[in-house]
């Protein structure tokens, strides 16, 4: 129903929606899309469909059915503001976010102009956190949309990060997260480009989260970037929020 992740950020994905499409070019080498058809091929019913963008109405209530406090990435399989998941389903994800208090729900789109033009149609609880992909400088513009949104916690994510992205505007921002590309065609990352972001979080007082420098077999690469391992959390939001993160930083 929902798996616990082994994303380094996250506690468990939930996927009321799977599939999606190309957008920009971090989409290239799309690990959903590898791992798609890969549950297709097993008989995953959710992907009867293979990559294509479906609705799983059955999949809403899960989050109800979680008695522990969690980190939720929400639509790892997709993108909540793909133009083809209507604005009912998309209220009806925000509804069980919402009345699920208890959990972190962390959504990320590359569609931030469809973000930015539903944002008011939305309800924004202190427990859903809004981010956007910046993989590229032609991304950077993706920042501007997302400070629209009146969530608690903004985040980006620089993954994979395929290029130098440049000065980032991150008033408004609360977390960055940063990672290399990783399987079949990975593109590299340099070193440079990370600490350029890096030392942008640090002058700006933004978390910073290293996920992984990446490549076709990342567990070799590891995640250190200097000797050091980045795994800072957003500034808790309420006594709830700061257990939630502690157990993230344990796992």
């Amino acid at each position: 129903m929902a798996a616990y992740s082994t994303i380094e950020w996250t506690h468990a994905t939930w996927n009321p929606v799977t599939g999606c499409s190309k957008v920009s070019a971090g989409c290239a080498h799309c690990y959903a899309e590898r791992l798609a058809k890969r549950l297709q091929a097993m008989g995953n019913p959710n992907y009867k469909n293979g990559f294509e963008v479906t609705l799983h109405p059955h999949m809403l209530d899960v989050p109800f059915s979680w008695k522990k406090p969690r980190m939720v990435f929400v639509n790892s399989m997709s993108d909540m503001f793909h133009e083809k998941v209507p604005l009912d389903f998309i209220r009806q994800v925000f509804a069980v976010m919402e009345q699920c208090r208890q959990h972190t729900f962390q959504v990320l789109t590359k569609r931030s102009r469809r973000m930015k033009a539903l944002t008011q149609l939305l309800p924004w609880p202190d427990n859903v956190w809004m981010g956007v992909t910046v993989e590229d400088n032609r991304c950077v513009h993706r920042i501007e949309h997302l400070k629209h949104v009146p969530s608690k916690v903004r985040f980006l994510s620089c993954e994979p990060l395929i290029a130098d992205v440049g000065h980032l505007p991150l008033d408004g921002i609360h977390w960055v997260i940063v990672g290399g590309e990783s399987g079949p065609g990975a593109r590299p990352m340099k070193r440079e480009w990370v600490k350029s972001i890096q030392k942008q979080c640090d002058m700006a007082e933004v978390s910073f989260f290293f996920k992984q420098w990446g490549g076709v077999r990342k567990h070799l690469n590891g995640r250190e970037l200097d000797g050091h391992t980045y795994s800072e959390l957003p500034p808790a939001l309420n006594l709830a929020r700061q257990a939630a993160q502690l157990q993230l930083a344990g796992i």
